[in-house]
């Protein structure tokens, strides 16, 4: 999980936020809430590979977050729409292949 918040005051600030969105897009990780991106990872080591691609888009102002949680974590997460609960995603299977 990957939380942010960057200054956009300037076109150059503007530049740079789009920038690191699409990094965290184009690495596979999608909007929970605004300024808030996940992505599953199916072990410790590819989690890791996630984040120096991350730490490598830093842009070079705001404050950036990186938080792994476990999978049995995110499921105990409790989701609303305003007073409505909702259902968690539940996360993509890993394909084996023999």
């Amino acid at each position: 999980m990957v939380l942010f918040d960057l200054p956009v005051k300037t076109k150059k600030d503007r530049k740079e936020y789009a920038k690191f969105r699409k990094s965290l897009q184009k690495d596979g990780f999608e909007l929970f809430q605004f300024s808030t991106y996940v992505r599953h990872s199916f072990s410790r080591e590819n989690a890791d590979v996630h984040k120096r691609r991350v730490k490598y888009a830093l842009p070079p102002k705001g404050k950036v977050g990186i938080l792994t949680i476990t999978d049995k974590q995110f499921g105990l997460m409790e989701l609303f729409n305003g007073q409505s609960q909702m259902e968690a995603e539940r996360p993509p299977q890993q394909l084996d292949m023999f």
